[in-house]
Order: structure tokens, then sequence, then C-alpha cells
């Protein structure tokens, strides 16, 4: 699959601003945990106001953002089609997705505000995100870009760009894309919350023809309304080519057409949730657009979503691209 680039990403670009907070806070904050809610600006910006200075660490993010950043951090080659405005973090964003080794495209920027995504860590490792969208709302099918797409292995597309007009147009003209330059197409279904209120334009997405789809547990239930995830995976084998379902410390479970592989997880300390299924994602594409088998690559998606669950942040700061013997062979 020798082109240059192994995976074209869509979607929302945030900057991910993190605090360690505890259960209490969420409480009095009429925060719902464990879940990914959208707000508006005046309401980010009295979440902002009342947590002061406490920011944990803050980086360029957005679910598909953080599996492009996965990407390259195992030295694969990633591309990031997004829409940030012309202020002072959308030019925090694209140079930190830069430095990360990520490409984009600095053209698509216009006046307006960069989205933001409050991360809210919790002691239990959970992670819950409040999330003002900002010009990223607009995201549409003017920032795709032909010519790249036609150049990647995988085309790869957020669950949540469903979530607006413009995002589930874009998505639909990239898979069209896709399909006609004959790269392979990929999508995650994002959230639970997502699936349940943007089930019937997953199910379009799906319906056109998905190779590979990326989910966890509980987004796999939701979508095949089955109530066991053994089940929901025998539905998913009828639907798509390929997916891999992510079942927390357990492990996942990949299939790519008649391959099925159960990937045992690796026991970490977790302290941080946040970014393990985008980084599993990451891994996983890597490998397979590298030469990796399906056991290989699950094994590189395992590892590397348990070494981000054991930090703070969605991404690992140090790469692992010269320890893959050592990890395929543990």
């Amino acid at each position: 699959m020798g082109r240059d680039y192994n995976v074209y990403g869509i979607g929302n670009a945030l900057v991910d601003i993190q605090y360690q907070v505890d259960p209490g806070f969420l409480n009095e904050a009429e925060i719902d945990k464990g879940v990914m809610t959208l707000i508006e600006e005046d309401r980010h910006l009295k979440l902002i106001d009342r947590l002061g200075d406490q920011v944990l660490k803050r980086s360029s993010g957005g679910s598909a953002a953080n599996t492009m950043i996965g990407v390259a951090n195992l030295g694969g080659r990633s591309y990031y089609a997004c829409k940030v405005a012309k202020d002072e973090y959308g030019d925090f964003y694209l140079q930190d997705l830069e430095a990360a080794g990520v490409e984009s495209n600095p053209v698509n920027r216009e006046e307006g505000t960069t989205g933001k995504c409050l991360v809210f860590i919790t002691p239990d490792a959970d992670r819950t995100m409040n999330t003002f969208l900002g010009i990223t709302s607009t995201f549409g099918p003017a920032q795709l870009e032909e010519e790249v797409i036609a150049r990647s292995n995988y085309l790869y597309i957020e669950g949540y760009l469903v979530a607006s007009d413009t995002g589930f147009e874009a998505a639909l003209s990239a898979q069209k894309m896709g399909k006609r330059w004959g790269a392979r197409v990929a999508i995650t279904l994002s959230d639970p919350i997502i699936v349940d209120v943007f089930k019937s334009r997953l199910q379009e997405l799906v319906e056109n023809g998905v190779d590979l789809l990326f989910c966890n547990e509980d987004e796999a239930k939701a979508f095949t309304d089955q109530e066991d995830a053994e089940k929901a995976c025998a539905s998913l084998k009828d639907q798509v080519k390929g997916y891999a379902v992510t079942c927390g410390p357990k492990g996942a479970v990949v299939f790519d057409r008649d391959e099925s592989v159960e990937s045992p997880g690796f026991m970490v300390e977790a302290v941080d949730t946040n970014g393990a299924g985008d980084m599993f994602a990451g891994a996983y594409l890597f490998g397979m657009t590298n030469g990796y088998d399906v056991t290989q690559s699950a094994r590189l998606a395992t590892y590397s979503s348990a070494q981000v669950v054991s930090q703070f942040g969605p991404r690992l700061e140090e790469s692992l691209k010269d320890r893959i013997p050592e990890i395929l062979s543990q």
C-alpha cells in the first residue's frame, strides 16, 4: 500500500484543556460524568472562570487528531483535515499538530473562534468532556483535499462529525472520494450518545461501505441494538468488512474480513482514560498500513492505548517507533 500517507483523517479540531477534578465538582457544576457534552460559548467561558488556573495541560486535540498523532508516534505518515480560526488558539493548534508529526492544510482558517474541549479527569481515571465547537462546527466539504485522499491508504472519519449538518456532509463527501481513489474507509463511532442521537447518519455511512469500524463495547451495543457485546460483534460482521471493538482493560476484539482475533490488554495503573480509544485506532491503522498482520496490529494498539491510560493526557510524549519489535515480542 505504497502511498504518501498511511491515513488521512477528518474531524473536529479542538484545543484540549485538561483539568483534574473530583466528582463533587461535576455534580455542583451539573456536568454529566463520563460522556461528551456539547456546550455554548457562554457556558464554556463560565466553566473556565470557575476553574481558574487549575489547567493540567493543553494540546491540539479532537478525537481524529489524537488518532493521527498516534499514527505519527509509531513512525507512520498521517494527514489531518480540520478547521481552526485565525486566533491565538488556532496558531497554537497547528503548531502543536506539526510538532507531533502530523501534516495539515494551514489555509483552512477563517475569522472566528477555535474550538475547545474541557476535559475533566476524576480520581477513578474517567474522563468527562464539555466541548465548545467554535469554528469547527462549520467544517464541511470545502475543507477536504481530494488530491491528498487519493494519496492515502486509509480515510479515517471521526464519528463526532455527524452531529452537525456540514460535518455529516463532509463525511459523506470524503467517503465518496476515498472509494473513488481506492482508499480504505475507516470510521469511529466516537461516543454512545452520538450513536443514540445520530444513529441514522452513522448507519448511512456504514451502508455506503466501511472497511474498518472502531468503537468500544458500549458503542457497539448501542449501534447494533444488542445488550450483549458478543452478539453486537456478530452483528457488526454483517455490516462492515472489519472492526475493532475495545474492551477496556480486557483488551480488544478485532475482525478483518475472515480473520477474528482477541487481543488481551496490558496491566497498567489507570490514571486517565482520555484518548485511549483514539490511540488504539492510530496504532492499529499504523500496523495495518505498514506490513503488520491483524494480530500484530491489535497487539500494538492494545499496548499503545494502555500506555495512554497510565498517564495524563490523550497522547504519548515519547515515540514508540523504536520499541515495536519489543512490544510485539511480549
